[in-house]
């Protein structure tokens, strides 16, 4: 494993990186659809398992939010039920500035990304957050022209981290168990009449039945990428990117529930270039991985003993390309 020393200055970024993350799920599900009924996502071509980059970016997001107490500049952005004007007012509170705006402000943007860890690696779209009296004027006047209401507008961030969809490396197969519940909200919820119990207590007619979906094994790859002329942007640093390594190293351990089974990042290898622009196609350095099809897998040694190539740790994968392990 690769010592995540190696980035933790506050320098900016001077190489162009890729990543590849390898994780694995047994029993469970690794990222439900909620338009199929909360299954595992899937190709419905090939039947290979998808995860979306969001998925993937909430949990750095809360691996970074609890490891870093949620305090500037590690501070997360986009956080669960959290309202995004409030974010954006803190921004022009920080400036002095009582009043929103029609245009972005870029001091304001400026303050969001230094206090932001999320904004500075993934960007942001921060030119929407009515104020509030901007917001109670559309109430009256439904017709407001657009682009004359004030906005907590701290204007727009394109991100230097960018993932890909992960990909299972086989089709996987997403199985519906089915569960029964015993303890139900409502006596009238299964329709049926509620009864006593020796004790006088109101009892249910009867347990509910209910699914679960799960697939019992599935290994996939994502790719990420890193540009070092959008991290100039955003001030996003080598330490930034240390805790990203780090995130997604340990982030299937701070997120555990019943529902994922059991999950487990297997290798995480970062890419990095000479050149500031890149000394090869980002398809190129995904290439020289190999990753082997089986018949039929059931844990991560399977694939090892198919003929899984990972490259060494510092290995010079193409001319001017380096591969760091760090799992």
């Amino acid at each position: 494993m690769t010592n995540h020393a190696k980035f933790e200055d506050t320098k900016p970024l001077e190489h162009r990186y890729e990543l590849l993350l390898l994780f694995d799920i047994t029993n469970g599900n690794p990222n439900g659809d909620p338009d199929a009924d909360n299954a595992p996502r899937t190709d419905p071509e090939t039947g290979h398992g998808l995860v979306t980059d969001v998925c993937i970016k909430r949990k750095v997001r809360n691996f970074v939010s609890q490891t870093r107490e949620n305090k500037p500049p590690d501070e997360i952005y986009v956080k669960d039920r959290g309202i995004l004007a409030n974010q954006q007012q803190r921004a022009y509170a920080a400036l002095n500035k009582n009043e929103g705006s029609s245009s972005p402000n870029n001091d304001a943007r400026a303050w969001m990304c230094a206090n932001f860890y999320d904004i500075r690696a993934f960007g942001a779209v921060m030119t929407t957050g009515k104020t509030k009296e901007s917001a109670e004027e559309g109430e009256r006047k439904k017709g407001a022209a657009k682009g004359k209401e004030k906005m907590w507008n701290c204007g727009q961030v394109r991100g230097p981290v960018q993932f890909a969809f992960s990909r299972s490396i086989d089709p996987v197969t997403s199985v519906a168990h089915t569960i029964t519940r015993t303890a139900l909200t409502n006596a009238g919820d299964t329709q049926r009449e509620s009864t006593t119990n020796e004790e006088g207590e109101e009892q249910a007619g009867s347990g509910q039945m209910g699914r679960k979906h799960g697939i019992a094994y599935g290994l996939y790859a994502m790719h990420g990428f890193v540009s070092p002329f959008l991290a100039a942007d955003t001030k996003f640093t080598e330490r930034d990117l240390g805790l990203l390594l780090d995130s997604m190293t340990n982030m299937f351990e701070m997120d555990r529930s019943a529902a994922r089974g059991e999950m487990a990042t297997r290798a995480l290898v970062l890419f990095e270039h000479e050149a500031k622009l890149g000394n090869a196609p980002a398809h190129k350095v995904f290439e020289t991985v190999e990753l082997p099809s089986t018949k039929l897998a059931r844990s991560f040694q399977n694939y090892l003993d198919a003929g899984l190539f990972l490259p060494e740790d510092g290995a010079e994968v193409l001319p001017g390309v380096r591969a760091w392990r760090y799992v």
